[in-house]
């Protein structure tokens, strides 16, 4: 542990895929006697999630997405640019020994401030085609962390470290029984889970509601995550192949993702990074449907690498009407679940967190160092 605990400021807010990976490398800051300040969105989804975690220290920073139309734009500039102005505030204030930016639009403004003064910048890329904060800040950055195999022509390899996603500490297999219990569902029936990520998925969402019943009558109960403002909690029942009723649960918002993955047999879901690393961890097979409008189209080869690797299999978006028959079909052959799992146990890039760690280290050594020289001198 430190003797003199050092300050790190996390730009991670947006999206859920953006978020948890901050909050897993705050966890493990904190074990090592550091402190994390997370920049999030004023997003409601990330004031949902950061709730959980009363222990972390979560400033919401201003920022917005980039679009074409006049309005978005203004939007944009307007919004980074009090962004920026609150960066280098709490660059100056706070004396960070550096800034890890996770990609989204809360990053530039925060990434840019501590360069200007000088505070070593890294970036984290969780997907297999990296974003473009990522792209066009990496030339401020001492470091990138990418995926495996994956690389970026513009930025030079000694920048440049092979690592995946790191994953919150509470995202760990639960009993299969336990996790269907906390569901209030049936551990002795089959359980698919939709999952469109922290957001939701409306055509998933409208897939799930149309597949209930041909689901119950096949005795498979579903637990859907609908997203904010996509519906209320619901639970409904169908009558099921021996006209006892199997349940369908329908959940908002869902900060309990090793209850709902360990209770799956089988995932229904998009393909952000964040969701293929959690599936990873628990073991969960999945029908991947990747998002068609995801920027740079990084959702279509995150699903693909995913897929190769066994976890799983694609299905896009415009071949929904084959979703139904796929998934009765996968869930009635144990044999192909069980392979899936096996490979998904070899996808688990559990050291990601601890290699990260160590690797910062070695990177703010050298200012360190300058600042003991200094204050010697001085």
């Amino acid at each position: 542990m430190p003797a003199n605990p050092r300050t790190y400021l996390l730009s991670c807010g947006g999206t859920g895929g953006h978020l948890s990976p901050g909050i897993a490398l705050a966890e493990g800051l904190a074990a090592r006697g550091d402190r994390a300040v997370l920049l999030i969105s004023e997003k409601q989804v990330d004031a949902r999630l950061a709730a959980k975690y009363p222990a972390l220290d979560f400033t919401p920073i201003p920022g917005s997405p980039l679009g074409a139309s006049p309005k978005v734009l203004t939007r944009f500039l307007v919004s980074q640019s009090k962004g920026f102005a609150a960066g280098l505030g709490l660059v100056r204030r706070l004396r960070p020994a550096a800034i890890v930016g996770f990609g989204g639009f809360t990053t530039a403004s925060v990434i840019l401030a501590g360069a200007l003064h000088g505070v070593p910048v890294a970036l984290h890329e969780a997907n297999r085609v990296p974003g473009k904060a990522v792209r066009h800040l990496a030339r401020l950055a001492r470091r990138v962390y990418l995926p495996p195999s994956v690389t970026l022509p513009s930025v030079p390899a000694s920048k440049v470290r092979a690592a995946g996603l790191p994953v919150r500490s509470e995202i760990r297999p639960l009993p299969r029984a336990e996790a269907a219990a906390r569901l209030g569902l049936d551990p002795a029936k089959k359980i698919l889970v939709v999952f469109g990520g922290s957001q939701g998925a409306t055509p998933l969402n409208a897939w799930a509601r149309a597949a209930a019943a041909e689901l119950a009558s096949r005795d498979v109960q579903l637990a859907c995550v609908t997203g904010l403002g996509k519906g209320a909690a619901e639970l409904t029942t169908v009558a099921g192949p021996h006209k006892e009723p199997v349940r369908a649960v329908w959940i908002p918002f869902c900060d309990d993702v090793a209850t709902l993955l360990s209770a799956a047999d089988l995932v229904v879901a998009r393909a952000g990074a964040g969701s293929l690393a959690e599936f990873a961890r628990i073991g969960s097979p999945a029908i991947l449907v990747p998002y068609p409008q995801a920027a740079d189209d990084h959702q279509r080869a995150n699903a693909a690498w995913f897929a190769a690797q066994g976890g799983g299999v694609v299905l896009e978006q415009d071949a929904l009407a084959q979703l139904t028959p796929r998934t009765v079909a996968l869930l009635a052959t144990p044999g192909i679940l069980s392979a899936h799992r096996a490979a998904l146990a070899r996808l688990d890039f559990s050291p990601a967190l601890d290699f990260i760690l160590d690797d910062l280290d070695t990177l703010i050594a050298p200012r360190q160092r300058h600042a003991v020289r200094a204050a010697a001198a001085a």
